[in-house]
């Protein structure tokens, strides 16, 4: 089941039925207790109602922070050593990459965030920016996964390579996350086979294709949220993007008015442009 925050309402969506829920407070539902027995509920016994314009699709978002994880892909460990060895961060990267304890940092507030066909904000202080397109937990207050849904960590490599302890700038600005189309409703993992394809459109062609699994993703949904909420609380619940397995060359970067569209099998595509 597939669950869409709109400007119509909340709806959840079973195959191709949608309906309509009784709810009106987002972080009230996210946090409800037997979720998903509640929504299965719905989509048996209340009326198919028509889909919403896909104009209306908002982020899966109320008020829950976006945190994310990073080098948790054999690829992202690569790309961040090659982006950082003049500043001498690399070791950094590969070190963390075998490490008990993740890098986990703090990505964006609800306002932060773009809603699907939303442009996102390519930030004038850097030449080298590209996509991250992540699986994203959704995680109510209690810690427990209640779904995952599409993420875009948009970030900053030059600011980042130039040195580590630039990582919040690099990351944390305006419209720098993206979240959608809807949250996929399953508290067990995604299938390793799952696949995350990345595709950015430039002038109405394809300027990058890349493709990845979950079975490249080296730590689990599980140990990532331990981490997270390891000494910490989340009143309203939390995202966490997971990390990305796809990494455009070093000679691509975005520009104004190309097309982000990642696609995560089961959940759907979230597409933005860039501005």
């Amino acid at each position: 089941m597939l669950l869409h925050r709109t400007t119509h309402g909340i709806f959840v969506q079973n195959g191709s039925q949608w309906h309509a829920v009784p709810a009106t407070d987002w972080d009230i539902l996210f946090n409800r207790p037997g979720l998903a027995a509640y929504l299965a509920q719905i989509a048996a016994e209340s009326p198919a109602v028509a889909a919403p314009a896909a104009d209306s699709i908002l982020a899966p978002i109320g008020n829950q922070e976006v945190w994310a994880a990073g080098v948790t892909y054999f690829r992202s460990r690569t790309a961040r050593m090659e982006e950082s060895k003049d500043a001498g961060g690399g070791s950094f990267y590969d070190r963390v990459y075998a490490a008990e304890r993740p890098e986990i940092f703090f990505k964006a507030t609800p306002q932060r965030v773009a809603h699907p066909h939303q442009p996102m904000h390519l930030r004038r202080d850097s030449k080298w920016m590209v996509p991250e397109p992540e699986m994203t937990l959704a995680i109510n207050s209690a810690g427990e996964i209640i779904g995952v849904t599409v993420g875009n960590d948009l970030s900053c490599r030059d600011i980042e390579g130039e040195n580590p302890l630039y990582l919040p700038q690099a990351k944390c600005f305006k419209l720098c996350a993206a979240l959608g189309p809807a949250i996929l409703i399953r508290a067990e993992p995604l299938a390793p086979e799952a696949r995350i394809h990345l595709r950015i459109d430039r002038a109405g062609a394809a300027a990058f294709e890349g493709e990845t699994t979950l079975a490249q993703l080296k730590r689990s949904p599980a140990e990532l949220v331990g981490f997270l909420f390891r000494d910490n609380t989340f009143p309203t619940g939390a995202f966490l993007m997971t990390g990305t397995g796809i990494v455009p060359g070093d000679e691509f970067t975005l520009q104004p008015g190309d097309v982000v569209s990642i696609t995560i099998d089961g959940i759907g595509t979230l597409s933005n442009p860039m501005a």
